[in-house]
This record gives structure tokens, sequence and C-alpha cells, in this order.
């Protein structure tokens, strides 16, 4: 039975994507901060606790995971702050280039070796902010958009393997990563994307025929829609 491993498993885009692996017959080794076996009542489920924003954390996974002979790495977990650059703290620049974007460059390392034997899957869970420009989001996109970079190198780097690499670059999906912004998603549902709908795109790059990858993957709703919450 394949192995496979979502960060940013507990919650949001990362369950669903787990949720959906399990039911596809994978072992899921599934990493977040708060990882334990009651996140999915299923005997394939396994947790890895690691705070992917510290650098020793990250690490440590990295060195569990090299023993695990993995087939997929869903690089999932990431968070956002969307405020005027100047108000942003030290602390938040930094842990979200870390999470974003660091840990998925040394879970890639750790992992790379095992993902080509394999004839695996790399999927790097970006954003619709990596492929556009928008205000209050410098930080945020900017860290997807060097994820995406490095997927789309990586990509021409293994091409002489039989590892598949995809970039998906999801709009705004209804999930708890809205829970401590200003905004959330739309309550329209041709307005908002569903979790269920990245893992869709997920099942259909690994089940489609090895010789042809979908390099970038984009979804974004119907109609554009957008809430601000009221402020407190």
């Amino acid at each position: 039975m394949k192995r496979a491993v979502v960060t940013g498993a507990s919650s949001g885009i990362g369950k669903a994507i787990t949720q959906r692996l399990l039911e596809l017959g994978f072992k899921v080794i599934g990493v977040s901060r708060s990882a334990n076996k009651d996140d999915f009542n299923h005997e394939n489920f396994t947790p890895l606790q690691a705070d992917l924003s510290d650098e020793a954390s990250t690490l440590l996974a990295c060195g569990n995971l090299k023993k695990e002979n993995i087939s997929i790495l869903i690089n999932c977990a990431g968070f956002g702050k969307f405020e005027p650059h100047e108000e942003l703290s030290a602390k938040s620049i930094t842990d979200m280039v870390f999470l974003n974007l660091t840990a998925p460059m040394l879970l890639t390392n750790a992992l790379l070796r095992d993902l080509k034997k394999n004839s695996g899957y790399l999927i790097n869970i970006n954003s619709i902010e990596a492929i556009r420009a928008s205000k209050f989001a410098g930080v945020y996109s900017a860290t997807k958009a060097g994820l995406k970079a490095f997927g789309d190198s990586l990509f021409e780097e293994t091409r002489r393997s039989e590892l598949s690499i995809t970039n998906i670059n999801p709009d705004m999906t209804q999930s708890s990563f809205y829970d401590d912004l200003r905004f959330t998603t739309s309550a329209k549902e041709e307005e908002k994307l569903l979790t269920s709908d990245i893992a869709d795109a997920v099942e259909h790059i690994i089940t489609m025929r090895k010789g042809a990858v979908v390099s970038d993957y984009t979804i974004r709703s119907l109609k554009f829609g957008i809430t601000k919450k009221p402020m407190i």
C-alpha cells in the first residue's frame, strides 16, 4: 500500500485531501501541530505532530518521514495575514515565509529521492494569489508565488524521472483559513470553492495516465464573492 504525506491535515483543505486519499486506499501520514489519531477514524491514518513554522520541528519531521518510503507529498499547510505591510509584525512575516515556503522546500528535499524512485506525486497547494497581485497580500502572495516557482523549476529538473509535479492554485475556499481574518468566503455556493473541490483536483491528478501531467491547476469559483466580517 502506497504512503502519502499531507501537511495541514487536521483541518480545511488538508483534511479533505487526507480523507480522499484514505478513501482511495492510501496510507496517509497527516502532519500538523495538533495531529492525532482521532482526526480520522481510519486504520491507515498516522498522525505526525510538527510545527512547520519552526525550523527544529520541521527538520525533525523531515528526518522521521525519510524512513517511510513515501510516494505522495502534498504540501498544504499554510496561513496568511492580509494587512498593510508596515503593520505586519516581524514574527508574522518570518512565520509565513517559513510555513508557506521554507517548510515545503525542506520536506521536498527530504523525500524527493523516494518520490522519484516510487513514480510518485508532489503536489503543492498554492493559492490564486500565486498568479495575481492583490493589495495587503504582499508577503502571502510572495510565499505562494515562490512555492509555485519552486514546483515549476523542480518539474523541469525531474522530467527524466517518473515523478509528477503539480501546483494547485485555488481561489477562496470555505475553510478555517479565514477564522482569524477580517473577511471570509461568500455564503453563496457559486461564489466560493469547497474543500472537496480541491480534493477532487488531487484525485484527478493522481488517477490520470502517468504519461500526462497537469503541471498547473487553477480552480476558480464561477462568480466572485467575499464577505467582510463585522468590526468588533
